[in-house]
């Protein structure tokens, strides 16, 4: 870990409270001078840290910077190796590269801003700065590859509960991967997996989330205001939530995944459903199919009546909520 690092980990566990450059480098074994440098950089990078001569250094509360040091004094798994990078092209990308070379289960990779992000069948996701959560994570679980649906549905669970729990805003699933708050969409999941065609098993899976926590420095283009928006309205004041909201994420998600095939979440995402009951066009091969959406089974396939009286089981495709 660099002194930038573990200057960090001192600042966050002290966040809001000041601490001398004297304690600092007593503590790390450093000169007052290396730890000077080490602060200048940090707020070279955003951090939020009060300088003054007779008290120190302070990390102000409200500092949204995301980090490895600010995620993890909320996060529940200390197994977990949390790699934060200013700009990424996507961080799918970037974790299936480094699962393909062998990274752990466990890796979780984020990104201030994504240059390429990535949603589910190759939709762009836009990922300005300091607004949201880019995050991906390398998964190799032990089943087949007919249950990795269970990845994204657990996914869109944990991120409802997680945002209910951090802002208080109540959140709903739209089959199968995204989540809405306030009527519009806040995120997407993408899973991604390599197969074994021989076992029919999983080499690895990479779990992305994209969650817009608010309003990045410049406004959402025309076209997405109109379909999505932010958790909260604006940054709140003196809480770090884009780091609690990570880490609740990754908690709610891995407090599920050992027994994932159970399926325990089933009624959660259940009820958490906007779809059900609700007139749909299904969109299929360039055509719109109106529908009605009755139920969900087991296997997370969307139960749906057609105009024509027959009913039939999807499995997968995109749908919309059709105006009564």
């Amino acid at each position: 870990m660099s002194l930038r690092e573990r200057i960090l980990a001192v600042l966050e566990e002290r966040r809001g409270d000041y601490i001398s450059g004297e304690a600092l480098a007593g503590t790390l074994s450093v000169s007052r001078s290396a730890v000077w440098k080490a602060i200048r950089k940090l707020q070279d990078e955003g951090h939020e840290i009060d300088a003054i001569p007779s008290r120190g250094y302070c990390l102000a509360p409200g500092s949204q910077v995301l980090s490895p040091q600010s995620i993890r004094p909320y996060l529940h798994h200390n197994e977990l190796n949390l790699l934060v990078y200013p700009e990424v092209t996507s961080t799918n990308t970037l974790a299936k590269q480094m699962a393909e070379e062998g990274a752990p289960e466990g890796t979780v990779i984020l990104a201030e801003t994504q240059t390429a992000g990535r949603g589910r069948r190759d939709h762009s996701f836009h990922s300005p700065p300091g607004g949201g959560i880019y995050m991906s994570m390398i998964l190799r679980p032990a089943f087949s590859a007919q249950d990795s649906l269970c990845i994204t549905t657990c996914a869109a669970v944990a991120v409802a509960r997680a945002i209910e729990n951090i802002s208080g805003v109540d959140a709903r699933i739209k089959w199968v991967n995204d989540v809405f708050c306030h009527g519009k969409k806040v995120c997407g999941i993408a899973t991604e997996a390599s197969i074994d065609l021989e076992s029919g098993g999983l080499h690895h899976a990479v779990l992305g989330i994209g969650i817009n926590v608010f309003p990045g420095p410049e406004p959402l283009p025309t076209a997405l205001a109109e379909i999505v928006t932010t958790v909260f309205p604006a940054a709140p004041q003196g809480a770090d939530v884009r780091s609690q909201l990570a880490a609740e994420v990754l908690n709610q998600f891995l407090s599920e995944y050992p027994r994932l095939t159970e399926k325990r979440f089933f009624q959660d995402y259940r009820a958490r459903s906007m779809l059900l009951g609700q007139p749909i066009n299904i969109l299929r091969r360039g055509e719109t199919i109106p529908a009605l959406a009755l139920d969900l089974d087991r296997d997370f396939g969307l139960l749906v009546r057609l105009a024509d009286g027959r009913e039939e089981t999807l499995s997968s495709g995109e749908v919309s909520i059709r105006p009564r």
